[in-house]
């Protein structure tokens, strides 16, 4: 009797960073499950990213972290992707992220 195929499902984690939280945000979302390869050689800390430049226009009643309401706002952000096998790395990953 043939054994049964387990599939673990596999999510894709993307997120923008500005470049000076990068390194805390990777060892967050690392330390949580994220970028382990599930493939032989045991890979970890695995990712893609690139950086580029975001914009926003906070509105009038915001309170953003950056930037003034009403102002345009462009900034360098760092985008990062990563693979989460399973849903509950995908979910530690995000707190983790959130945090």
């Amino acid at each position: 009797m043939a054994a049964a195929a387990t599939t673990v499902a596999r999510f894709k984690l993307i997120f923008l960073v500005p470049p000076v939280s990068l390194a805390a945000c990777k060892a967050a979302i690392f330390a949580a499950g994220a970028g382990r390869y599930p493939g032989p050689g045991g890979y970890t800390e695995c990712c893609w990213q690139s950086v580029g430049n975001g914009q926003f226009r906070p509105g009038g009643s915001a309170k953003p972290h950056i930037g003034t309401p009403g102002e345009l706002e462009v900034l360098e952000e760092t985008r990062v992707e990563t693979l989460c096998v399973g849903e509950d790395v995908a979910r530690k990953a995000v707190e983790a992220l959130k945090k």
